[in-house]
């Protein structure tokens, strides 16, 4: 039997508005103290009535704009009706006959693993609609009376979602990890959330089920088997280990001739696996009707307005970024899937731009020299702030709003490589300082002595001494082992703690093994 994954994608993202979707509380995050932010509103008091946050509904239309969805004239809230300690009213407001956005789609590129033709692929989306938080249930093994207890925090409550439903087209874990990262540089382009997993900004719910098909990929069946949903998973990595072991666990059930049932499902970060919680719920079963309190919205007009509020998205600033400098797919995919990082990138390209329109030396006039030199620099920049840069902000757990060096500092230390000026092991030191002081780099790189500056009696003084310091290796040169060469090279480059230019310390070792 051959099995493929159906997998869909629930994921539920909080808009970072100042105040909740029906009360004026403020929307914080979950570090604040519990229940500090409450109202009768937002924890459900008798008599207390909702009022709808403009903010949430204008960003909620924008979302669904970037998704590329239809929006309709109107939408109206609904009643979703289910008991939970975590639900103060017994319903929560939702969306269901009449959302925000309907029948929209993603496309997609898939740099790693992708299966055979879907390297590229169109993520079609059912549906986006608006509706408000439940609160967070902390359970502790020991209560105020000895006994394991759950405690409430309603701080979280009335926070403004929008939930966006995929069509079940996923095929595998690393499908829905790059569209989980490409919804997250969506919702920060246009700034309707940080949509940040581990802080809970976004979670995500996981529908998969298998289908059996034949040999060429067509369905035995037309209906769908059971689908097992897996609940509230809240980092990248989750996902991908999610996904992977409930289709191992579900092919287990294949073939052993147990189909699996519909079923919600956990995920235990630490064992690895998914566990059964209860089984799967129907929307007949929240028993939806329309929100009496709340009138429909009409959305005409402030689909228009919103329409020229939507910005560049990611995959657009990816095809231009690399049409206009020369980036790599994969230091694109770094920059939009890291706040700020385009336009960091670009403010540094349109630098060593400058410098290259008002240079008049090494004859730089015409159109093809400028465009392998601004190649040149685009793999500079890309590698240096992707890994160098970007290393340093991770190791100090730090993001590129907290970086000292500005974009100009950044072009010219690029500058300093470029002409080799400075080595790679010393721009990195260089770097570091410039992140700690802020300072201009080549006033750093001169007052610590770490740019190639050697003179030529001191760079002909280390190679005499490191070639007298190793008379064997000078002999296995002399017998046609060249390679050792290279290794003179990095010794005396040690030698000279980087100042030395690797190409005129390598000339000046053969000029004297050639005496």
């Amino acid at each position: 039997m051959k099995l493929i994954p159906i997998i869909g994608l629930e994921i539920h993202v909080q808009l970072n508005t100042q105040s909740k979707m029906f009360c004026a509380c403020p929307n914080l995050d979950d570090g604040a103290a519990p229940n500090t932010a409450i109202c009768p509103v937002c924890t459900g008091q008798p008599g207390a009535l909702p009022a709808l946050n403009e903010t949430a509904l204008e960003k909620g239309l924008l979302t669904g704009l970037a998704l590329n969805c239809q929006i309709p004239d109107k939408s109206a809230f609904d009643r979703k009706n289910y008991f939970y300690p975590d639900l103060p009213k017994g319903y929560q407001i939702s969306q269901f006959s009449l959302p925000i956005a309907i029948n929209g789609f993603v496309e997609l590129e898939i740099p790693e693993n992708a299966l055979p033709g879907r390297e590229k692929i169109r993520l079609n989306i059912t549906r986006a609609h608006l509706e408000e938080d439940a609160a967070k249930n902390f359970h502790a093994p020991q209560g105020l009376n000895g006994r394991p207890a759950t405690f409430v925090d309603y701080n979280r409550a009335g926070t403004p979602l929008i939930e966006i439903v995929t069509e079940p087209e996923i095929r595998s874990a690393s499908e829905a990890k790059y569209f989980l990262q490409e919804l997250r540089a969506i919702m920060r382009a246009i700034k309707a959330s940080n949509a940040d997993m581990e802080k809970g900004q976004m979670r995500c719910d996981v529908n998969i089920s298998l289908m059996e098909v034949d040999d060429n990929g067509y369905p035995l069946k037309q209906t769908l088997n059971a689908r097992t949903e897996i609940k509230n998973l809240n980092s990248f990595r989750s996902v991908e280990r999610a996904i992977n072991y409930e289709i191992k666990r579900q092919t287990a059930l294949f073939e052993a001739s147990t189909p699996p049932v519909e079923a919600t499902r956990g995920w235990d970060e630490g064992q690895g696996k998914t566990i059964e919680q209860r089984t799967k719920e129907s929307s007949a079963d929240y028993r939806y009707f329309p929100e009496p309190d709340l009138p429909p919205q009409d959305l005409v007009e402030l689909k228009e307005k919103m329409l020229h509020r939507l910005p560049e998205l990611p995959s657009a600033i990816r095809g231009r970024m690399i049409q206009e400098w020369g980036f790599s797919k994969a230091n694109v995919m770094f920059f939009t899937n890291n706040d700020g990082w385009p336009e960091y990138a670009e403010q540094v390209m349109g630098e060593l731009a400058g410098w290259l329109e008002a240079s008049d030396n090494e004859a730089i006039s015409g159109s093809e020299a400028l465009a392998n030199k601004k190649q040149i620099f685009s793999k500079l920049v890309g590698g240096w702030l992707t890994s160098k840069l970007a290393g340093i902000l991770t190791e100090k757990n730090l993001s590129l709003k907290d970086c000292n060096i500005t974009p100009e500092n950044f072009a010219e230390f690029i500058h300093l490589l470029y002409t080799q000026a400075i080595n790679s092991a010393n721009g990195q030191k260089l770097l570091q300082m410039m992140h700690e002081t802020g300072q201009d780099p080549s006033n750093l790189m001169e007052t610590y002595n770490l740019g190639q500056n050697l003179d030529n009696s001191e760079l002909t003084d280390a190679v005499k001494r490191n070639l007298e310091a190793n008379p064997e290796k000078v002999e296995d040169i002399k017998k046609g082992k060249t390679q050792i060469i290279k290794w003179f090279v990095g010794v005396v480059m040690r030698d000279t703690e980087g100042r030395a230019n690797p190409q005129q310390a390598e000339e000046e070792i053969r000029r004297q093994l050639d005496q």
